[in-house]
């Protein structure tokens, strides 16, 4: 069983902190990440750098990306935080372009009404002064799914720098914060993770669901009348 490059952050860790003893002997979460890991570590930012692309293009099924940055922050002590930290929020916002550009493949099976809703919400962030810029910001620091965000701005066709610029200002400022805590929060959150796939899953099923409801929401009424209402789905063409 190859767990090396995780055990030797675990090791590396237990010289600190001895409570990190009662994980080490667990690999359910290290078992599907070692060889990644050690394939990855030794590409050093580079490697790290392609991972948070690839992780960040998934639209489900993926453990919060600031665990992997700290494990390897952990692993290699040569590496600088900052610089780790400006690598792992380009990556995380280069791989959420690449889903937002990958769900505008879903909008061509929406029926005209839907795609005007959509349009109408796009049009009203873009007016506001920091709409889409808010949105990426506090979706990026906090632990709200920026998947959902992004998914949601793909199916909008939602165009604006500002978009990119706050959700990569709000991932670095996350990642530096939690990189520079890790010796705390990193081990409960592996010890979660370890048992937790159903779990993973069944927020994916529900991130999923609130991307339907959020494309059937009748956003030209909510804006302008302010009352919810929802546009009837019609089974998509395929």
């Amino acid at each position: 069983m190859k767990c090396s490059s995780l055990s030797r952050f675990h090791d590396a860790y237990i010289v600190k902190n001895k409570d990190l003893e009662s994980i080490k002997g667990s690999c359910k979460f290290r078992k599907p990440l070692a060889d990644i890991f050690e394939t990855l570590s030794e590409l050093s930012y580079l490697g790290i750098f392609l991972l948070l692309i690839a992780m960040n293009s998934s639209p489900i099924l993926m453990p919060p990306t600031w665990i992997v940055l700290a494990s390897f922050y952990n692993i290699d002590p040569t590496l600088d935080q900052p610089t780790l930290t400006i690598v792992g929020a380009t990556g995380a916002l280069i791989g959420r372009v690449i889903l937002m550009y990958i769900s505008r493949f879903f909008r061509r099976f929406m029926g005209t009404e839907r795609k005007s809703n959509l349009d109408k919400l796009a049009e009203f962030m873009k007016n506001k002064k920091y709409g889409f810029f808010s949105a990426s910001f506090l979706f990026a620091i906090t632990p709200l799914p920026s998947n959902l965000l992004f998914m949601a701005y793909g199916i909008m066709k939602a165009k604006n720098i500002s978009l990119f610029a706050g959700f990569w200002i709000g991932r670095a400022i996350a990642y530096y914060i939690m990189l520079s805590i890790s010796t705390v929060t990193l081990k409960p959150f592996l010890e979660l993770f370890d048992d937790s796939l159903v779990g993973i899953l069944v927020t994916d099923i529900g991130t999923v669901a609130m991307i339907v409801v959020f494309a059937c929401i009748n956003w030209d009424k909510l804006l302008t009348e302010k009352k919810l209402s929802f546009v009837k789905p019609k089974l998509w063409r395929f």
